[in-house]
């Protein structure tokens, strides 16, 4: 049996008509079709199973009902969340989505964003690592319409949904030192991005306020990018912690996931949380009230922050002359059981 995709002009020798004719009746046009013609053709294309080849039809008519996704990792619940509220303000458009994961990877993210183009996709939502925006500028001056999501794109033309990074990591901090903590180390992957960067600059404003000298650790060079990265980090920084001489009373960890493999460590070694050391993350993910200790962190709308872009795309699609926004979405502080007051 041929595995080849069943075409119009397959249904129109079945059907004895001709292929014009199975065109119309399949794209609704207003072409006249007799009722019992129209019934026999659609009865036709549901048992063969026909598929439309939407793309072949769009490069046509030059219209795309798709937008693209790029984030750093659909493993990570944060942008699982982000991308959630995008999927479900394009349905209510009756557009679809691709989710591209670049891994980490800016050589990845450019092979998507060329590939994007190459599908004549006209909106794009990402949260770009690259350094480099010489290609994706290039793209828009071709018509890609873009928004930027969680890490800035200083570009004029480009919508931003940005958050507060800096005033979660001073709420964060401010939040351990009002609980009478003196000794509070940040713990971070590599301080390769704005986001990090901010969150740390917060820490250290809240420190210094207090008259508290910051401390931090930072990730070396990070290994091959996997599912677990994150969590497996966590892991590797809690171990720099447990070999301090002198160690801190609380860690404000840069997110979520890396908070949990720091967690999974402590209790490896007999360090309760927060028993004998306090820890606070960054993100708010749902995750974080399944695990023991549920955990206190600085929470992100990462649901609405998905909705906001993708209305803010449709907006950029739709009306050409549409200017570009920029909004700072604000952090909240989830309050849980991973840190505890000091005497």
């Amino acid at each position: 049996m041929s595995k080849k995709p069943i075409t119009i002009h397959d249904i129109a020798e079945i059907a004895k008509v001709s292929s014009a004719t199975v065109s119309r009746v399949l794209s609704n046009s207003n072409y006249p079709v007799s009722k019992e013609l129209q019934i026999r053709i659609r009865k036709i294309a549901e048992e063969s199973n026909y598929i439309p080849n939407m793309l072949g039809k769009q490069l046509k008519n030059n219209t795309s009902t798709t937008i693209a996704v790029i984030i750093p990792s659909i493993s990570n619940p944060f942008y699982s969340s982000v991308v959630q509220g995008i999927e479900e303000t394009a349905r209510e458009n009756n557009y679809t989505v691709i989710t591209c994961n670049s891994q980490q990877d800016p050589a990845l993210e450019e092979e998507y964003i060329r590939t994007i183009m190459q599908k004549q996709i006209k909106g794009l939502i990402i949260s770009s690592i690259s350094d480099d925006k010489t290609l994706l500028r290039s793209c828009m001056q071709m018509g890609l319409n873009v928004v930027a999501i969680d890490q800035v794109i200083e570009e004029d033309q480009v919508s931003q949904i940005k958050f507060n990074y800096e005033k979660g990591g001073y709420m964060g901090t401010k939040h351990l030192i009002e609980l009478g903590h003196r000794q509070i180390t940040y713990l971070t992957s590599k301080l390769d991005r704005p986001s990090r960067r901010s969150i740390y600059k917060g820490y250290k404003i809240a420190m210094e306020e207090a008259g508290l000298a910051p401390v931090s650790i930072e990730s070396g060079a990070e290994e091959l990018y996997n599912a677990i990265h994150d969590f497996d980090l966590g892991k590797k920084l809690a171990d720099k912690v447990l070999a301090l001489s002198d160690k801190p009373s609380a860690l404000f960890v840069c997110n979520d996931m890396m908070a949990f493999g720091v967690i999974n460590r402590l209790a490896d070694k007999n360090m309760q949380v927060p028993e004998h050391i306090s820890v606070i993350g960054f993100d708010g993910i749902d995750f974080g009230m399944m695990i023991h200790p549920a955990l206190t962190s600085v929470k992100q709308p990462d649901y609405e922050m998905g909705k906001m872009s993708c209305k803010l795309l449709f907006d950029k699609i739709n009306n050409e002359a549409v200017a570009a926004y920029d909004i700072v979405l604000q952090p909240q502080l989830v309050i849980r059981k991973s840190v505890k007051p000091l005497q």
